[in-house]
């Protein structure tokens, strides 16, 4: 009986216990404790990048699907991935200017973007919600945006996942696409933890950055030309000094198109100032979360406080790569956007998305302007000191060390000719055949060329600009371009670019044979009807109904599941095949579950227990 003497402490000890327990998990950001990031399943599986990856596309009226491409409306589809079925998932075209130009090309080969959970919630691909296949437009060497993800990953960054994937529309060849993380929620439980916080794109409403922006945008107007800005030396020469004019041109000291709060200054506290970058909210936000960005963007434009509103590390490496690759299509450009803008507890990062015009290709200029950018005055088309994200870095002694750490980091530690060299080596023969590509096989062999070359001598001058032999501003180089790295066998438009071709920067597409007629010229072995219905070579039913039946037995149920959830098909056995043949033997992916509720959980059971417990002593 003694132990019911002091049931009541004990039982008010084990209850005030879980209690605590339970808002100690729930609430552990505010008080210190550090969500880490976790295995999420898919990383090792589609962004593998030891392998090109194999996707099919499965839909009925895939010609109707591409002829309304433009207006970015889902179509439900089968995608196989490596061999593996996942039906009922969602898909459509993506892209800002490119999905214009791309139909006035006469061209099938858009951008898409896939939803495994758009149609039901719970599906995912090994914990993905959204995959991006990008087309790889306006980049001969195929390589850009893979690089600089590679890039910013190794370097300490949080950057999306890829890899390469050929696609095939109805088994047939399509093209070879790189395949991206979308920056949503999976990218930021992968990332962040469970307990991430928001994440934004910012983004002037006329310059792309969602569904529907861009289409009326004309890159004609802030490219240097004849038509727009007067005694430019030559679009294809750009030099310092008409970079000095674009300055003035487009705004002096304020330069670029973009609002203020694309720039990620302050102007005020009213949440209505900041609408470019709330309503491109990627995660649900509320007024307390406006009013603290908002506070954050204060104290980084007054220069306040930086330590407490930025990730200083993971800004200055993000920095890093990006002022080596010369993005000039991005918040340091003339156009501000093309960035991710991440947020949790006030503290705010980066995160890069869209380089396919890094490498000096965006600008059009000589390749001696591009490879001697100075690190040091990052901003193409203003002051430094009109990007306050950026700007930090310089007005700090300690930061500027940090940052050129950083860069010697990058240029010490990166073998730059072996991965390209490695990367050309994995997707020659797809480059080859692919029959939609926007360059021919010979633009692809010099694009790699040109950028391997770029990478060698853009190492060498930002060297010198860290030893301080090549000035690394560009009042310095203006001053004094003698020790400048001579890159006169450099052609920059070989790596493709936004200029070359014509308006767009599409080079030659428009006079290829293969794209006579809508662009995708069908290989022998299957049937595409002037109904859009897809009869596969050999094997395999595609009922009207959409769905898709595999062949040899392999069984699709109706509601896109195959004995549990995941869109998974089960196949008869454990083969592993090719699209249209037999589907290899899937491994489930489970339902993801965040720590945090994991621990609610466990915290109400204990105290279910305790409750228990009590009430059976207390009788």
């Amino acid at each position: 009986m003694s132990a019911s003497k002091h049931i009541d402490k004990i039982c008010a000890v084990v209850t005030a216990f879980v209690l605590i327990l339970t808002l100690l998990f729930m609430n552990g950001s505010s008080l210190g404790i550090t969500a880490v990031s976790r295995e999420m399943g898919y990383e090792s599986r589609i962004f593998d990048t030891s392998r090109v990856h194999t996707i099919d596309i499965v839909m009925d009226g895939w010609e109707d699907f591409i002829e309304t491409c433009e207006n970015e409306e889902y179509a439900d589809c089968t995608v196989i991935v490596d061999g593996e079925a996942f039906k009922n998932i969602a898909i459509r075209a993506k892209g800002n200017t490119s999905l214009r130009n791309v139909s006035q090309m006469n061209s099938d080969r858009y951008s898409f973007k896939i939803e495994f959970d758009h149609y039901d919630s719970t599906r995912t691909y090994y914990g993905l919600d959204k995959l991006c296949l990008n087309n790889i437009i306006q980049d001969n060497t195929y390589m850009k945006d893979y690089l600089v993800y590679r890039l910013m990953a190794e370097q300490g960054a949080a950057a999306p996942l890829c890899s390469y994937a050929y696609i095939t529309v109805n088994g047939e060849d399509f093209g070879l696409y790189l395949a991206v993380e979308g920056v949503e929620e999976s990218f930021l439980q992968r990332n962040f933890g469970s307990d991430y916080g928001n994440l934004y794109k910012p983004d002037s409403s006329d310059m792309g950055g969602g569904r529907g922006n861009g289409k009326d945008f004309d890159m004609e107007n802030i490219m240097p030309s004849e038509n727009n800005v007067s005694n430019f030396t030559d679009r294809t020469n750009f030099t310092t000094a008409d970079r000095s004019q674009m300055k003035q041109q487009f705004g002096g000291k304020g330069g670029g198109m973009g609002s203020d709060d694309v720039k990620l200054k302050y102007t005020n506290d009213d949440p209505e100032s900041y609408s470019n970058i709330f309503d491109s909210a990627k995660t649900d936000i509320s007024e307390a979360d406006k009013a603290m960005l908002i506070s954050s963007l204060k104290s980084l434009s007054e220069n306040e406080n930086i330590e407490q509103v930025v990730d200083i590390q993971e800004v200055i490496d993000y920095f890093a790569v990006h002022n080596f690759v010369c993005n000039g299509d991005s918040y340091t450009g003339s156009i501000i956007h093309n960035y991710y803008l991440y947020e949790k507890d006030g503290v705010l990062s980066m995160i890069p998305w869209d380089y396919n015009l890094a490498f000096g290709s965006f600008q059009s200029g000589n390749a001696s302007q591009q490879v001697n950018f100075p690190i040091d005055s990052p901003v193409l088309s203003g002051d430094t000191s009109d990007r306050p994200m950026v700007s930090w870095i310089y007005e700090s002694e300690e930061y500027t060390e940090l940052y050129h750490e950083s860069l010697a980091h990058l240029v010490e530690n990166t073998d730059f000719t072996a991965m390209i060299e490695e990367t050309a080596a994995l997707i020659d023969e797809y480059v080859e055949k692919d029959p939609t590509k926007f360059c021919t096989y010979e633009e692809f062999q010099k694009g790699v060329t040109a950028i391997s070359e770029f990478c060698r001598l853009r190492s060498e001058s930002v060297k010198g600009q860290l030893d301080g032999t090549i000035p690394s501003t560009s009042d310095g180089q203006s001053a004094d371009s003698s020790a400048l790295i001579d890159c006169s066998s450099l052609n920059i438009s070989d790596m493709g670019n936004m200029g070359s071709g014509g308006k767009g920067g599409f080079g030659n597409m428009g006079e290829r044979p293969d794209f006579a007629g809508g662009g995708f010229q069908r290989p022998n072995g299957g049937n595409m009807p002037e109904n859009g219905d897809f009869q596969p070579p050999s094997g395999g039913n595609m009922p009207e109904n959409g769905g898709f039946q595999p062949p040899i037995g392999e069984r699709m149920p109706e509601n896109g599941d195959d004995t549990a959830e995941n869109g998974v098909v089960e196949p008869s056995n454990g083969n592993s095949r090719q699209p249209n043949a037999e589907i290899g033997q899937p491994t489930q992916s489970q339902p993801q579950t965040g720590s945090s509720g994991i621990m609610f959980v466990v915290s109400a059971v204990v105290m279910l227990a305790g409750i228990l417990f009590a009430v059976k002593f207390k009788r």
